[in-house]
């Protein structure tokens, strides 16, 4: 059976309802405030603002493979260095003074280290990217994140079985209780 999120229609299951009667839900099995579809939202809407949601967490992905992209390639900068140090050491000047010319401290694109990208991507693309997609969601669902997810949750868990809450007992503060 489908439970629509938007209704608070969970009521527990025959596997401990004995203790609780039908009509009064356990604590966590109805879906936390903030991760209901306001009223007036379509279905429609609710995929595409899902589809949106899994674009950013893509970029999102992307943006961290970036800073490690930046961490990794300043750590073998370095680490560059230091065998620069030891060619010179072991009596290899000429290969050295090489690679420490034209290697060490080079721009990994064309005027650009790597710090320079992530704030390139971050100025230019990423901070866009979630300023509309909150727009979108501001306009179109009250703000709210994750709503597709939500009722995905709500079709897909065991509505009163332990391990199976709609939510934590108590929300994290900062959660939209609306």
């Amino acid at each position: 059976m489908d439970v629509d999120p938007m209704q608070d229609t969970a009521t527990p299951d025959s596997a401990g309802a004995a203790d609780v009667a039908a009509d009064e839900p356990r604590p966590g099995d109805l879906p936390v405030p903030g991760h209901t579809t306001p009223p007036g939202v379509d279905d429609a809407t609710i995929e595409a603002l899902g589809k949106l949601s899994e674009a950013l967490e893509t970029a999102e992905r992307a943006r961290g493979h970036l800073y490690s992209f930046h961490q990794l390639t300043g750590s073998a900068d370095i680490a560059l260095g230091e065998a620069v140090k030891a060619l010179r050491s072991a009596g290899h000047q000429q290969i050295a003074d090489r690679i420490d010319t034209e290697l060490v401290g080079r721009n990994v694109l064309p005027g650009r280290w790597t710090f320079q990208i992530v704030e390139a991507y971050d100025d230019d693309y990423w901070s866009l990217f979630r300023q509309l997609e909150q727009e979108a969601r501001d306009q179109l669902a009250v703000g709210r994140r994750h709503l597709y997810e939500a009722r995905m949750k709500q079709r897909e868990r065991t509505v009163g079985l332990p391990g199976h809450e709609a939510g934590p007992a108590e929300p994290p503060s900062g959660t939209d209780s609306a």
